[in-house]
């Protein structure tokens, strides 16, 4: 008797992650979220965090804004 060959789909792991991914173009090379707009991220998270003011929230939503539309310019869509 052979042993059953494995389900390897019951092996792959959910990736959750893969809604946000660009779909991308033949030929045109998918990247990943944490290697584009590193720049605007640094500024909005550094705005969020060491923000004195009383709603930081607000005192940095045009940092929000610029992090959002660079996102959305390679495809991904923030809520």
């Amino acid at each position: 008797m052979s042993a059953p060959a494995p389900n390897t789909s019951a092996m792959q792991p959910n990736n959750m992650a893969a809604d946000l991914k660009p779909q991308g173009e033949e030929g045109t090379p998918k990247v990943k979220p944490c290697c584009v707009c590193k720049e605007e991220k640094s500024a909005r998270d550094e705005c969020m965090l060491f923000s004195s003011a009383a709603d930081p929230q607000e005192a940095c939503k045009d940092m929000v804004s610029k992090y959002r539309s660079c996102m959305a310019s390679y495809g991904f869509n923030l809520a």
